[in-house]
């Protein structure tokens, strides 16, 4: 997996995913070559949107922080 794309790229490259595993027109082997990317761009997914929730509860909490110090 490339860890330098975007969480967009990532997007785009697993709705090709989903579009092609719903056409049911590839054979076994690259259904589940398919499916196996699906998962890992999943994970990928998840990791980058768990980074992104960290980095806001971060920024919400230094805010606050910075607010009841006044």
């Amino acid at each position: 997996m490339n860890q330098k794309m975007t969480f967009e790229q990532a997007m785009d490259k697993l709705s090709d995913i989903v579009q092609q595993l719903e056409s049911a027109s590839a054979p076994l082997d690259k259904t589940m070559k398919l499916y196996d990317e699906g998962v890992k761009l999943t994970a990928f997914c998840y990791h980058k949107l768990q980074t992104a929730e960290q980095k806001l509860k971060t920024i919400s909490e230094g805010k606050d922080k910075n607010e009841t110090a006044d």
